[in-house]
């Protein structure tokens, strides 16, 4: 990450908090082998599908509704990734083109808590990862729920939507306990919440203002990043 072509990549790639600072902590909480298939959910642009085979070596299918797979293939061409990794075009909401226990690892980076925020959503998405592989998020989130006392410093930037997918860490392990055929091994704060929302805010993201004025507006008391992790039993 020090490389200034590579910085300039991920300025060009980034859709959240650095998806590659996410990707690196939250797999070392993880057992990867070479090989593995992995389902990188809501991939955007690929930079965790990046670090998942340049460090680990894996197979992944990168899978993203708002990014096209011939984007994502032109771009996995461009660094040299392509023999690993299988582009394709999913809504997780519609459900997915995949067998039942494909995969060893299903991972997903600052994007499931767009489309994973009901009770429905977990059970859909456990049989596709084969008994012993592993579901893993990182996401983020609020250190408490605001309910309707949202601070005053938030209200701007507080939308429905916003209110719809940003929840605390209670909030979803209280959610994925109710899922069955899951041991949850791991949930918590992330440590690289500053140095991944700083990265972030140096992208070329349209847009990216607006959240620059929300987090100076935070000024860290309310945001954080979440890092959950279960095994399929």
């Amino acid at each position: 990450m020090s490389n200034d072509k590579n910085v300039e990549y991920m300025k060009t790639t980034m859709m959240g908090p650095n998806a590659m600072r996410l990707s690196e902590e939250m797999t070392s909480y993880l057992n990867i082998e070479p090989n593995m298939r992995v389902l990188d959910l809501g991939c955007g642009c690929g930079l965790s599908t990046l670090f998942l085979v340049e460090k680990w070596g894996v197979s992944v299918f990168a899978a993203d509704l708002w990014i096209s797979p011939t984007e994502n293939y032109e771009r996995f061409q461009s660094i040299g990734i392509d023999d690993k990794v299988v582009p394709i075009s999913v809504d997780a909401t519609k459900g997915l083109p995949f067998a039942n226990g494909y995969f060893d690892l299903l991972f997903t980076v600052g994007a499931y808590h767009h489309f994973g925020d009901t009770e429905q959503m977990l059970p859909s998405l456990i049989p596709f990862v084969k008994k012993g592989g592993y579901i893993a998020i990182a996401i983020p989130g609020i250190k408490y729920e605001f309910g309707e006392n949202v601070p005053d410093e938030m209200k701007p930037f507080w939308n429905d939507e916003v209110a719809r997918t940003i929840h605390s860490l209670d909030w979803w392990k209280d959610l994925w306990k109710k899922a069955e055929g899951i041991e949850i091994v791991d949930i918590r704060e992330m440590l690289c919440c500053k140095q991944s929302w700083d990265e972030w805010h140096t992208s070329y993201w349209q847009g990216i203002e607006e959240d620059i004025k929300m987090r100076e507006a935070e000024n860290g008391k309310y945001y954080n990043l979440i890092q959950m992790i279960a095994k399929v039993i």
